[in-house]
């Protein structure tokens, strides 16, 4: 007889397996999509979970409708906080980990480094995907 019915073992969990990520290419310096003739070239695996992140990191969560409210990064929120820097550096580095780890491609988040320099902050951390580690530089 068992004490607790409703609560099961734990299942077994199967290795759900993603299809292959793929994105359009992307121009980091310009904020563009990449074109071949005229299309947008399109780009898989590593690379692809890289322009995934780079752009979440770029979108300003819950402004956009286009957007799911699970895609885009909280940092404007730091913007004009009274806060110590060492408190909004935490913040910021806290949205940068929970941001990226929305897309399931992205198994870890690590060596995140963020600065602020006069109105421009800097990002800068390693991803390790299911396609391998890739640097993120935002």
């Amino acid at each position: 007889m068992n004490l607790f019915p409703m609560i099961q073992p734990e299942l077994e969990l199967k290795d759900v397996s993603l299809p292959m990520y793929k994105e359009i290419a992307w121009d980091f310096e310009h904020n563009v999509p990449i074109y071949e003739n005229g299309n947008p070239k399109w780009i898989t695996g590593k690379e692809a979970v890289l322009v995934w992140a780079w752009k979440a990191l770029h979108v300003q969560k819950y402004i956009y409708p286009i957007y799911s409210w699970n895609y885009g990064c909280q940092l404007e929120s730091l913007i004009g906080q009274t806060v110590s820097e060492e408190l909004k550096q935490s913040e910021a580095i806290r949205y940068v980990r929970q941001t990226l780890t929305e897309n399931p491609y992205i198994t870890d988040v690590k060596e995140v480094s963020v600065s602020f320099t006069n109105d421009v902050l800097s990002i800068s951390c390693a991803l390790n995907t299911r396609y391998g580690e890739v640097k993120v530089n935002a």
